[in-house]
């Protein structure tokens, strides 16, 4: 089942430093800065944090454990790990297929978004009071910058896996854990800024509900890389003698980490200009800049977030174009630089009705879907319904089942046993992750999947 691990298409991390660099960095993006916060907002502050936290250990790092041990023990990406261990049809389509399409879909989009963050950068230090939307929906704006975020992605992912991908994380990570302590401590120091750290921290027990513990569970498998086969793909360049439990722990710890240091960049500035945390999506690009604009050095420190949050998507980005360039590789045995630009130019040309979607065109803006009673509208909002939303957690109940069930277990377990001391097949330990991926995460997966598909009506009104 092993490729030979010098074969020149194929790398190795060169430290467990950069693995968990980079897994963290995949892990840690957009959702963590600008999807946290609102959702926070609009599930009661306090209370919704605690859930989430809950959600990350008990589900999250156990699949996290699945996804690296399952891509380590076969030496391949997504497609050829679950083809190497005698996948059928229906799990190789909705377990392998699916999740190398979700994380090309959505990188298609994301390198938008990404785009305006670029975009949000200059508009800050030139001062430029012009609106979102008439931003957005200028073509000669959202394409250039797609077009530049993703040429950067291109860059980085054909210099490997040690010189590209690990070279690059090193110094994201860091640079984006000091920007958001920039941010936030400036954000904490604003006139009435206690009473935003006051709705974040204290927990309002009577706003939690069972839809609660859906929504942060939905949030951790976003934030998390679960469902994407990236961590499938990370997990297949790691050495035998690194341990998949410490850095699988260090993932969750740092995702969760970026999330709650959001939080303090957001809420303190939201609520010292007597913003509405639940003001959704629209948080960052529209209520943000005008807080920014009106803030002493606002411009430097909008720039700053901004800046910020290009490099969360970057490090996210990377993952995200490993995942098909792994197939090219290892499948069909394209050199790294071939695949790179292949999977990238092909993104860009993809990714263009999404940057026409926010006005740029009459056609990709207003079309419309209706799903499961809820109605998606524009080009964009419904590539990432279907796989920025649903399929990711359709293949992380698959995966979960697929290694769970099928393979069987077993041989997952053996494969955390390597490279890591204090765990051992057949301890305690190792007894809680079988029952955990084979039992709780399986029916938690299912039970956000039902209600996102509106058929818990126990949930009513959730999600």
């Amino acid at each position: 089942m092993a490729v030979n691990l010098s074969d020149g298409n194929r790398g190795q991390w060169g430290s467990k430093f950069g693995f968990i660099m980079a897994a963290a960095g995949s892990a840690v993006g957009l959702g963590n800065i600008w999807r946290f916060p609102f959702i926070t907002g609009q599930n009661g502050g306090g209370a919704f944090v605690l859930v989430y936290l809950l959600c990350v250990v008990l589900i999250g790092v156990p699949l996290l454990f699945t996804e690296m041990g399952f891509g380590r023990m076969t030496k391949k990406g997504t497609i050829g790990a679950f083809k190497d261990t005698g996948a059928n049809p229906l799990f190789m389509g909705l377990g392998a297929i699916l999740a190398l399409c979700v994380s090309f879909f959505v990188l298609s989009y994301y390198g938008n978004i990404a785009g305006w963050t670029i975009g949000y950068i200059f508009k800050s230090v030139s001062g430029d009071t012009g609106s979102f939307q008439e931003f957005a929906s200028n073509p000669m704006n959202t394409i250039p910058l797609m077009g530049l975020f993703t040429l950067i992605t291109i860059f980085i992912v054909k210099g490997g896996i040690s010189g590209g991908i690990e070279k690059a994380a090193k110094v994201l990570m860091p640079m984006l854990f000091l920007l958001i302590a920039v941010v936030a401590v400036r954000s904490l120091t604003l006139e009435g800024a206690m009473k935003g750290v006051d709705f974040y921290l204290n927990p309002d027990f009577s706003k939690i509900s069972a839809n609660t513990f859906l929504v942060a569970l939905g949030q951790a498998f976003f934030s998390m890389s679960i469902g994407w086969g990236i961590m499938i793909t990370y997990g297949s360049y790691l050495p035998k003698q690194t341990s998949i439990i410490s850095s699988g722990l260090w993932v969750g710890l740092m995702d969760a980490g970026v999330a709650l240091l959001a939080g303090f960049m957001i809420f303190p500035a939201v609520f010292a200009f007597g913003k509405d945390p639940a003001a959704g999506p629209t948080l960052v690009f529209q209520v943000l800049p005008e807080i920014f604009n009106s803030m002493p050095g606002g411009a430097i420190i909008g720039a700053f977030f901004f800046l910020l949050l290009t490099v969360a998507a970057l490090t996210s980005s990377i993952s995200m174009l490993e995942v098909p360039a792994s197939y090219f590789m290892d499948e069909k045995k394209w050199s790294r630089n071939k695949s790179a630009w292949v999977v990238g130019i092909l993104l860009f040309i993809v990714g263009i009705p999404s940057a026409l979607s926010q006005g740029g065109s009459a056609f990709f803006s207003k079309m419309q879907i209706v799903m499961f009673g809820h109605q998606y509208t524009g080009f964009q909002d419904i590539l990432d319904f279907f796989f920025g939303t649903f399929f990711i957690v359709l293949v992380a109940l698959v995966t979960c089942i697929y290694v769970a069930w099928k393979m069987p277990v077993n041989k997952i377990v053996s494969e955390l046993d390597t490279g890591s001391p204090t765990w051992k097949a057949g301890s305690l330990a190792s007894s809680i992750f079988v029952f955990f991926i084979r039992y709780v995460c399986p029916i938690t997966i299912l039970l956000v999947l039902l209600n996102m598909m509106g058929l818990l009506g126990f949930f009513a009104g959730g999600g």
